[in-house]
């Protein structure tokens, strides 16, 4: 495709976990970007028995319920799909099943319409998304990106141009919620109801440890406060709701002060390597961005640090397809799109920096994610 044309609409479509999902993005010279639609289908219910998203069950959800979705995103833009210039699509990183019903259904749909097919790494649709909601308009800019699959710091320098800061040598922050959640009995998803627990508990009752704190590079490690909540929980059982209020109290205070130790090595490299910088912003996203302490402390440790904090409206935060349909319209402007996408396949793993090196003593999502 021409990258000077003035104006682009693109349907996106995302399938990578537990979250079917298509929208319609726009872009003018003239009026900049326009979500004209976005439709997520969750499948909590679906996976709420088990604690977990389950990637069979996942996959069945999203062949059942994808064409739909489509056409409901089609519908509420009122766009048929010989108005859209392409299809962008999640190819990876993320559950294969739904990598390939989310990839071979978009493939269908282009060859179909005989529209240009654009292949998206689920992990640049999060870091681009600020720039479709104008809250970072200008290269480069750092993206924390706190998840149930992923825990980054990322030098955003440009579409397709990422430098892999920091990342969790073991688990991410999103998992470690939602194990802990599962130990202690409440609901799935995690994440929401830990906070919510919390908001009724102490959180000096324990005293749990802070991961890497005082350490100089700037991953992150949360196994061992998994562990940490699980010996405490085994000391005191059987747990009445006081004690699960108390744990889930003082882990939300471990995880936000390990949080803060180890973004502000980041922001404070940002600050050295960018010093002339004028408008330095930290722009977050991924499901954990919701909740209101690490948000709270983020805000705060941006005001002190002199950046601006910048977090896209929580239905971009998680997964959806206007972040995908919008990272195809940056890549169509940057001329990036492939004459041999069709040929693409689905990839598990995608990382954005695939020049980094593995941290020493990684384990699969820091080497990898």
């Amino acid at each position: 495709m021409d990258p000077s044309v003035d104006h682009l609409t693109v349907l996106g479509i995302e399938t990578s976990c537990d979250e079917t999902a298509a929208a319609i993005v726009s872009w003018s010279a003239e009026r900049g970007a326009e979500i004209r639609s976005d439709v997520v289908l969750s499948q909590i219910a679906d996976h709420a028995a088990f604690g977990g998203v389950v990637p069979e069950i996942a996959a069945r959800a999203h062949v059942e319920a994808l064409d739909g979705i489509i056409a409901a995103a089609l519908t509420q833009a009122q766009t048929a799909l010989d108005d859209v210039d392409a299809v962008a699509v999640t190819a990876g990183p993320g559950l294969i099943g739904g990598l390939i019903v989310g990839l071979m259904t978009a493939k269908a749909i282009a060859a179909a319409a005989r529209k240009p097919l654009i292949p998206v790494n689920h992990l640049e649709g999060h870091a681009l998304t600020a720039r479709l909601t104008g809250d970072a308009r200008q290269f480069p800019y750092l993206l924390l990106l706190v998840s149930g699959g992923h825990t980054q710091v990322v030098l955003v320098r440009g579409v397709s141009d990422y430098v892999r800061w920091g990342t969790t040598i073991d688990d991410a922050l999103g998992e470690a919620f939602d194990k802990t959640a599962k130990l202690l009995g409440l609901p799935y998803p995690g994440g929401p109801n830990v906070e919510r627990a919390a908001a009724f508990g102490d959180a000096g009752r324990f005293a749990f440890p802070r991961p890497l704190k005082g350490e100089t590079r700037p991953d992150f490690s949360f196994s061992g406060l998994k562990t940490a909540v699980r010996q405490a929980a085994s000391a005191i059982a059987p747990l009445g709701d006081g004690d699960i209020a108390d744990i889930c109290a003082s882990f939300q205070r471990a995880v936000v002060l390990t949080l803060q130790d180890r973004v502000a090595l980041s922001l404070d490299r940002f600050r050295r390597e960018f010093p002339g910088l004028g408008d330095p912003v930290l722009v977050v996203a991924g499901g954990v961005a919701a909740n209101a302490a690490i948000r709270s402390m983020l805000e705060q440790l941006c005001a002190d640090r002199g950046f601006r904090f910048a977090a896209p409206p929580l239905n971009l935060c998680t997964d959806n397809g206007a972040m995908i349909a919008w990272a195809g319209i940056e890549r169509i402007r940057a001329g990036m799109v492939s004459g041999d996408s069709m040929h693409f396949e689905p990839r598990a793993r995608w990382p954005l920096d695939t020049a980094a090196a593995p941290r020493i003593g990684a384990g699969r999502r820091g080497m990898k994610a």
